[in-house]
């Protein structure tokens, strides 16, 4: 432990002794004896030391003063005045002086030299040192055991709470990931905020509430909590690959019955309970981010994947229950800065319902909106869902010819042909939407029947194409 004033004083040893009324800061910690002969050591010094010096450049009692007024304003705590050199005692001017700013003066007999008060200061400073790096490495050992003993971030924030003897917690795009108790809320003030470095574009946050005693440990925890959300991350990424092969064999229809029920089993899905698919749609330049985003804490009892370039969240809730969900969802992901759309599925039960709810979701965001809620199942998703029927080849053999004849012609076929239907059938309405002139949307309908063979005034023809827009549009 540092020395103080005090406790230099009580050494009997040294045999200093107080000159002088002022008591000064008595029980401050020493930070170190400083030695000088200079009429001005005052840029030398940073505040806290003893300063010892003989006098040899102080004869005059101005020349005593200004010396006096140089080490109070560098904030040391107290002169040391060796006497038997150039001074038989303290000089009574300086004494004065000192006095007057209250530093203490401290009269240093001629058989105690110098060193001896500096290596005592320098030990105690040293032992201090050594004794606050073994406290530390121990409360290290103590947080990096919380986090590896499967306690997880919060129980490594609770110890941590526990070693500051404040709140503390975790937030990640603004929202709560974990934290010592439930409930807390931190805010600019009266919390300090420490960011934590996770290579990712999450603003992610340690936040303390004031006041508390750091000591170097906080700095440590965030370095763990670094840690642990990277690793977290990949377990992310291992977890909605191996997720999303189960997945996408069950949407394929190739996956069924009881071998489905033990796959899904594996991934933490149990076929026999009704569930509701949730699927986030993000633009291409966002992809990457799927494997490894994390999701709100309401839905961290949901099992993701990655299937088709898209985020697919399986929860255990009625659509009603998860349209709420889907809603924190897209709050998170606009938080993460990600332009995302939401789609929510029906809930039903077996590994047949998940490919319905799957193949809703899927229809429901491609209306594009934040959140997209389920509408009643319809045809598209039930012959989506249908691993009969090759919807795929569907659309591929009704719009390809129009799609390559676009290609070569920039002739807005397909455009054309989109805006009709969903005019249902109003030729006005197409040229108004298009700007084009209705002779022109004849002409364009009618080199549509040419090449596809299908005639969107005739209702069998017409829900073809519908059909197979809408199969194209779903991927």
């Amino acid at each position: 432990m540092a020395l103080t004033l005090a406790d230099l004083i009580a050494i009997d040893s040294l045999g200093l002794r107080p000159v002088g009324s002022a008591s000064g800061r008595p029980d401050e910690s020493i930070q170190w004896v400083a030695v000088t002969e200079l009429a001005n050591p005052q840029p030398f010094l940073t505040g806290g030391e003893v300063v010892l010096t003989t006098g040899a450049r102080q004869r005059t009692a101005p020349e005593q003063r200004s010396f006096v007024r140089q080490v109070q304003r560098a904030g040391a705590l107290a002169i040391g005045f060796g006497v038997g050199f150039g001074h038989d005692q303290v000089p009574p001017a300086l004494v004065a002086e000192a006095n007057r700013w209250g530093l203490p003066v401290l009269k240093v007999p001629y058989e105690t030299p110098f060193i001896a008060i500096g290596k005592l200061v320098a030990d105690a400073l040293s032992a201090e040192h050594y004794g606050k790096l073994e406290r530390l490495l121990a409360a290290h050992q103590v947080l990096a055991g919380s986090l590896l003993k499967s306690g997880g971030l919060p129980a490594l924030l609770s110890t941590l709470a526990e070693m500051l003897s404040a709140d503390v917690v975790l937030t990640q795009f603004n929202s709560q990931l974990a934290g010592s108790k439930p409930g807390l809320s931190p805010a600019a003030d009266g919390w300090t905020p420490h960011t934590v470095a996770t290579g990712l574009r999450d603003n992610c946050t340690l936040w303390v509430r004031r006041p508390f005693e750091d000591g170097g440990i906080v700095q440590y925890a965030t370095s763990l909590v670094s840690v642990e959300l990277s690793n977290q991350v990949q377990r992310r990424r291992s977890e909605r690959r191996l997720a999303g092969q189960v997945l996408q064999d069950i949407i394929s229809g190739s996956l069924t019955g009881q071998d489905a029920a033990v796959r899904l089993s594996a991934v933490g899905i149990n076929a026999a309970h009704r569930h509701t698919a949730l699927i986030v749609e993000v633009p291409a330049g966002q992809l990457r981010l799927l494997g490894m985003l994390s999701v709100p804490e309401t839905l961290a009892g949901a099992v993701t994947a990655v299937v088709d370039n898209q985020l697919v969240l399986i929860l255990r809730e009625e659509a009603t229950a998860a349209a709420g969900l889907a809603r924190a969802l897209s709050a998170h992901l606009r938080e993460a800065g990600l332009t995302a759309a939401v789609g929510v599925g029906g809930s039903y039960p077996q590994a047949k319902g998940l490919r319905w709810s799957y193949f809703e979701a899927k229809e429901a965001a491609a209306r594009g909106l934040p959140v997209n809620e389920p509408e009643r199942l319809s045809l598209t998703s039930l012959l989506l869902a249908s691993e009969d029927v090759s919807l795929a080849d569907l659309a591929a053999d009704s719009l390809q010819p129009l799609l390559n004849f676009d290609a070569a012609h920039g002739a807005e076929l397909m455009q054309t042909l989109e805006e009709y239907l969903n005019q249902n059938g109003s030729v006005a309405a197409v040229a108004e939407a298009m700007n084009l002139h209705r002779n022109t949307v004849r002409y364009r309908l009618s080199q549509i029947v040419e090449i596809t063979g299908y005639d969107p005034a005739v209702t069998a023809d017409r829900v073809q194409l519908w059909l197979a827009l809408a199969v194209r549009k779903l991927g």
